[in-house]
């Protein structure tokens, strides 16, 4: 498959394409004088915000590339975490140390950047964190602008420079989950001292999929109609994993979207609020739907076979339920959505007669 076909296909798999400008549209005024305050408090008085780009930063926060002159003309990407940029539809009673609870908050994305940071794992810099809300009415943060596009836009136009960036991501990965850890749960509520929820990850994945199908079924016809044989064949996956008790330090939804590559070609992982110890199978099977032809460069041996098959099953059927989810609201790339929507229903139905 061509590079480009790659990239196509890649762009279904999942939705959040990160660094890519909504041209055209640019913040109000009194959302401007507000993250120019925030900046000038990042930066320093002796620079001047002279514009800000609302970039598509997913569906859970809003991302923001503020340009300033001062000292050296430069940019720094500015993270919100406002109400009004969650597109996803609001759920009542949220188990908040749940794994699978929704990532998203300054409180997580920190204690994802400080740990990947100390490990050796490139993350951009924060130069401010902002929770008073005495600027803007949310959390934010400012952060380094690694302007060098994604390794999904670099696959296109410098394919060199890419398959560079993606050995290095390689080796981050293995840094990452070389670290592994007696308990499961997202970081943040590892570190406050909380126990996540559940019996083992299997059983979270199996409920989760279990849910998913039953959400999936009442919109997608297809999956509605095989409904039954879907739900026998998660149990039948599931009653073939065996038991675990060490789990490995994963991202949890990288994609080739959410790696950034800096001016000197060293790739910087992105969307980290949901970093958790987990089955490190739930992160290949991520990195192979998302990174297509290219996922041999980022195996790694001794992965668990039953694991991947209950998890690819599941992760299909959250691609299918997920963005259907997303569409009750007002998402705004909706035929994006819709688009990965049918395409994982496809795939959840072929793997019923593998």
């Amino acid at each position: 498959m061509a590079a480009g076909a790659q990239a196509a296909r890649s762009a279904q798999e999942t939705a959040s394409p990160y660094a890519v400008v909504e041209h055209g549209r640019r913040e109000d005024r009194t959302e401007t004088e507000a993250l120019s305050g925030i900046v000038h408090e990042a930066l320093g008085a002796g620079f001047r915000v002279v514009g800000v780009d609302r970039l598509r930063g997913g569906s859970k926060k809003g991302v923001h590339r503020v340009h300033v002159d001062g000292p050296r003309a430069a940019s720094v990407i500015v993270y919100s975490w406002a109400e009004a940029e969650n597109f996803w539809p609001a759920a009542d009673d949220i188990d908040e140390a749940h794994p699978f609870a929704p990532a998203s908050g300054l409180v997580p994305f920190l204690a994802a950047q400080r740990r990947l940071d100390r490990i050796g794992v490139r993350v951009p810099e924060v130069l401010l964190a902002d929770d008073s809300r005495r600027r803007f009415p949310a959390d934010m943060a400012v952060v380094e602008d690694v302007a060098g596009g994604t390794l999904e836009a670099l696959w296109d136009t410098a394919p060199a420079r890419a398959a560079d960036a993606l050995s290095e991501l390689a080796a981050m990965l293995d840094v990452m989950h070389r670290r592994h850890s007696r308990q499961y749960g997202r970081l943040d509520v590892l570190e406050r001292g909380d126990k996540a929820s559940g019996v083992s990850c299997e059983q979270l994945v199996l409920e989760r999929a279990l849910g998913d199908l039953g959400e999936a079924a009442e919109r997608d016809p297809g999956i509605g109609s095989a409904a039954a044989a879907l739900h026998d064949r998660l149990q039948q996956l599931a009653a073939r994993v065996a038991p675990r008790r060490e789990h490995r330090l994963i991202h949890g939804e990288l994609g080739p979207d959410h790696v950034l590559v800096d001016a000197s070609g060293h790739p910087v992982l992105i969307d980290i609020e949901g970093l958790m110890f987990f089955d490190v199978e739930w992160e290949h099977v991520f990195l192979r739907l998302r990174f297509g032809e290219r996922y041999p460069a980022l195996s790694q041996p001794g992965l668990d076979p039953a694991r991947l098959d209950l998890f690819m099953l599941a992760m299909r059927l959250s691609l299918v339920a997920g963005p259907l989810r997303l569409l009750d609201g007002d998402f705004p790339h909706r035929a994006l959505m819709r688009g990965i929507a049918e395409h994982n229903a496809r795939e959840a139905l072929a793997l019923l007669v593998e």
